[in-house]
């Protein structure tokens, strides 16, 4: 976006340092078993729900941006890469297989930028109704289970399936196309709604921040992460 509206950056930052947190308890939680903690509903329910804002927000963004289809390819390539270095994580032993993202953030997000470069094409109302009847799809078949190991990345799994970062088209693709739907229908000058807030604070500035960074911040930040827990067993052994 040339003119970026200063608001879905700083939610877009929200939703990234939100997911630093929320993976930084997983790993000490479930992955390295460094804390006991029992999941609170606040907790479960930001792990579970943060990533639908994620997708609402990008599919706002979508309808103010350009080159949909190359952005879509770059993001996409970056989940490729998640999905090798995960896959060597449990290779190489330091793992359980549980680990390998096959299908996460990354990947939706790609595809859906891509899909977006068609899907433009259809009048706001129906953008609004495809994506509601998608991500009521998704929910729907979410606890479907079928035989098949190939159709993950629609959203249907089988009994065995484990991933540590899922993000099927169905739902995501549907609060993506809602996204669209609001960007059309709130952002129809491409311009900010609150005019007279200061995007200059130093909050607002820190969560803008991380939010026109948030590519290259989910790329490194669970290599940081590792290292910090790494750090801290070492420090619990003395």
């Amino acid at each position: 976006m040339k003119n970026r509206v200063w608001e879905l950056d700083a939610l877009r930052g929200v939703c990234v340092i939100g997911m630093i947190v929320v993976h930084f308890v997983f790993d000490l939680v479930s992955l390295y078993g460094l804390v006991r903690w029992e999941y609170n509903s606040l907790f479960s329910f930001i792990m579970n729900w943060g990533g639908v804002l994620f997708l609402l927000i990008s599919g706002i963004c979508a309808t103010l941006g350009s080159r949909s289809v190359r952005r879509g390819l770059i993001v996409f390539g970056c989940g490729l890469i998640v999905t090798a270095v995960t896959a060597g994580m449990y290779l190489l032993g330091i793992a359980h297989e549980s680990i390998i993202i096959y299908f996460g953030v990354l990947h939706c997000l790609g595809i859906c930028m891509m899909l977006w470069y068609f899907l433009k094409k259809l009048p706001t109302w129906a953008l609004g109704l495809l994506g509601a009847a998608l991500a009521i799809t998704g929910l729907l078949i979410r606890d479907l289970r079928v035989e098949s190991p190939y159709l993950f990345w629609i959203g249907l799994t089988t009994e065995t399936f484990a991933t540590a970062d899922f993000f099927p088209l169905l739902p995501y693709l549907g609060f993506f196309l809602l996204g669209a739907f609001l960007g059309r229908t709130l952002y129809r000058e491409k311009t900010t709604l609150f005019p007279k807030a200061d995007p200059g604070h130093p909050i607002i500035r820190l969560f803008t921040a991380c939010g026109r960074h948030s590519l290259i911040i989910y790329l490194l930040h669970q290599p940081v992460l590792s290292l910090i827990i790494i750090v801290l067993a070492k420090i619990s052994d003395f």
